[in-house]
């Protein structure tokens, strides 16, 4: 009986406040304001009170704004160094060469809002959560085919809050990213978990850094070892389609750095063989959808 009560009382993650302390039961609940766990929270009284139940304000203007954007994609990790902002970079050279123009390209970044390229972004929960919004209902996206939105690792409120805007909206799915050691893929585990909670399709997972690539021989080797199969074991493991691994080549990181598309630099490296391969796939799902 304890253990059904408990099942019962679990509150839909994307009703939990970014400020709301450890065993919040959410917004929606019934409880909302009224339970242990809500003494000393600076949102009891507007939850008990059943203000804090409606909509978000910003949700009808993030739902216009997103009205001219065909296919929205999360790019997540579970770890942080994995290569996540990295491959959405390519991926984001990779759908602009459709029209065969940079210009075709977008990008919004906190960092283009900081004072300079020094300051760390030291901002608590709810601040973060109304630049997400910001982002969202104000910019000019114009007319977009994909839009790629590259998260921290992990799941946390910046989660959260980025799939409580698009809900409405529709999210395409996530690409999950991994490296093949098992400290990265249990972190993975969690963060499709967290899709599979919050209705976020999977669209695939892929394992980036899948051994080096010398640009000179062309010789590989295993940097990280997958020990316990590496990502395309974890996506049997989860059911998810394993989208290919990216062998790392040390010109990705020199193409980051000077802004320039890898793909276009390196085309006869087996990373930009890999990564178009992964592409075609996403797209192809985008399609089949």
């Amino acid at each position: 009986m304890i253990a059904l009560q408990h099942a019962a009382a679990i509150p839909d993650p994307l009703s939990i406040p970014a400020n709301a302390p450890e065993h919040c039961p959410g917004t929606e609940s019934d409880m909302a304001g009224k339970a242990d766990a809500c003494d000393g929270c600076a949102n009891k009284d507007i939850c008990a009170s059943g203000a804090a139940k409606g909509p978000d304000p910003a949700l009808p203007f993030v739902r216009e704004r997103m009205s001219s954007v065909k296919h929205k994609i999360l790019v997540l990790s579970g770890k942080g160094g994995v290569g996540k902002s990295t491959f959405t970079a390519q991926l984001g050279w990779a759908f602009a060469a459709d029209e065969d123009s940079q210009d075709n390209l977008g990008v919004m970044s906190v960092g283009f809002m900081l004072p300079s390229s020094r300051d760390a972004v030291m901002w608590r929960g709810p601040k973060k959560n109304g630049l997400i919004s910001q982002f969202l209902k104000d910019v000019d996206w114009g007319n977009l085919d994909y839009l790629l939105v590259d998260t921290p690792p992990g799941t946390s409120d910046e989660h959260l809050s980025i799939v409580t805007y698009l809900r409405e909206s529709g999210i395409d799915g996530a690409v999950v990213i991994t490296t093949p050691q098992e400290v990265a893929l249990q972190d993975v585990r969690r963060e499709i978990n967290f899709c599979n909670k919050v209705g976020i399709k999977v669209l695939g997972l892929v394992e980036n850094m899948s051994g080096f690539v010398c640009p000179n021989c062309k010789g590989e080797s295993q940097i990280f070892k997958p020990s316990t199969g590496g990502g395309r074991q974890l996506a049997k493991e989860m059911g998810v389609e394993f989208l290919g691994a990216v062998p790392l080549d040390p010109r990705i990181g020199k193409s980051a750095d000077y802004g320039v598309s890898f793909l276009d630099e390196y085309p006869d490296s087996p990373a930009t063989t890999a990564y178009l391969d992964i592409i075609e796939k996403i797209k192809a799902q985008l399609e089949d959808d």
